[in-house]
């Protein structure tokens, strides 16, 4: 009988002893795989060199899922609770906005960040934060129009500039932030005669993305495009020869600089609903916001750095400093609906008349 309970003392010990060797390998595992799980809709170089360093500085594995921003949002929502997303990385406040709205986002606390990031380039309640700083700016043919002759985004309406503007569809969120801004700043009535006499000076129907509205301009279909700044840094810097021609055709012009400043937007972040590794996700921003990696930004992307102790690239400064509109960006997204309805309005009106003109 002794002998028996001895033996399974001896058992239980040894189960004992082997549970909690398996507990501390499946420890040591975890420690040994520290990870965050980034969706992004940025898809630059210098990303996948500032995940490196991040890694190679915390030893945390960034994995990287690519993809346009509305897809991601996407797959977020139909994974629900089982995504394994702890960061969503996308272009323009608009979609952060919208990303929020759908719950997909969560409130972080972060000393860093509040310090960094101005208030009116983060959420409310800390949902996303910007990352970088992009003006949405009036380019102009060198040769055929001098800087004197613009203003404001308002006097694109004015009839100067009939059949002379470009820009792309008001379908890309680019244009309906901008519109989203104008709404805010003026009112919808007043937007919305806007868009109806900026369509009606239009070139031509919108097609094409940003650096397409420059080509046209310096090709001499228009002369005066409304683009975001680092697309120009892109042209300047591309290896296609065209392209360096079409970047140094034009001018850059920062509009309304006697009143509330040229529309900005970003590109953010922020910390997934049901993040798996929120602690690794919110230094994973803090280190996108630290001064080393706004450097890379600035530097590789020709786009505005968000933290004040980093001074824009050379080709960015070259073309001076400017007056930014302080808009909170978060009412970019809240007023996204009515933007859209706005554009909608205002192209279904020219379509109208032109055909009643016609008859």
């Amino acid at each position: 009988m002794r002998n028996t309970l001895l033996a399974i003392a001896t058992l239980l010990v040894f189960v004992a002893c082997k549970n909690d060797k398996k507990e501390n390998t499946n420890t040591e595992e975890k420690a040994k795989t520290q990870e965050v799980n980034v969706y992004t809709h940025r898809h630059y170089p210098a990303d996948q060199e500032l995940f490196a360093a991040f890694e190679k500085k915390t030893g945390i594995k960034v994995n990287v899922v690519n993809a346009k921003a509305d897809e991601l949002i996407l797959k977020m929502t139909q994974e629900g609770e089982q995504s394994p997303a702890d960061v969503l990385i996308t272009v323009d406040a608009g979609r952060l906005v919208r990303a929020k709205d759908k719950n997909l986002l969560q409130s972080v606390a972060s000393e860093k960040l509040d310090k960094i990031i101005p208030s009116n380039m983060r959420d409310e309640d800390n949902q996303w934060f910007a990352l970088t700083k992009r003006a949405r700016v009036i380019v102009y043919a060198k040769d055929r129009v001098q800087p004197e002759q613009l203003s404001t985004y308002e006097n694109l309406a004015a009839d100067t500039w009939k059949n002379k503007i470009l820009i792309r569809s008001s379908g890309n969120i680019y244009n309906q932030s901008l519109m989203a801004s104008i709404i805010e700043h003026n009112g919808e009535e007043v937007a919305k005669t806007w868009a109806e006499q900026v369509v009606g000076n239009m070139a031509r129907s919108p097609q094409g993305n940003d650096r397409d509205q420059v080509k046209a301009i310096v090709a001499g279909e228009g002369d005066v495009g409304v683009v975001n700044t680092y697309y120009i840094g892109k042209l300047l810097n591309s290896k296609n020869p065209e392209e360096v021609k079409a970047g140094n055709g034009v001018g850059i012009f920062f509009p309304n600089q006697e009143d509330r400043g040229t529309h900005i937007n970003i590109s953010g972040a922020g910390v997934a609903k049901y993040a798996p590794n929120k602690e690794n996700a919110i230094k994973f921003i803090e280190f996108l916001a630290s001064k080393e990696a706004q450097e890379v930004f600035a530097k590789a992307n020709y786009e505005y750095p968000v933290n004040a102790e980093v001074q824009p690239s050379e080709l960015l400064q070259s073309w001076g400093t400017f007056k930014e509109d302080n808009i909170a960006l978060s009412i970019l997204g809240k007023n996204n609906k009515k933007a859209v309805i706005v554009f909608d309005e205002a192209v279904g009106n020219n379509r109208k008349s032109r055909l009643a003109s016609t008859i």
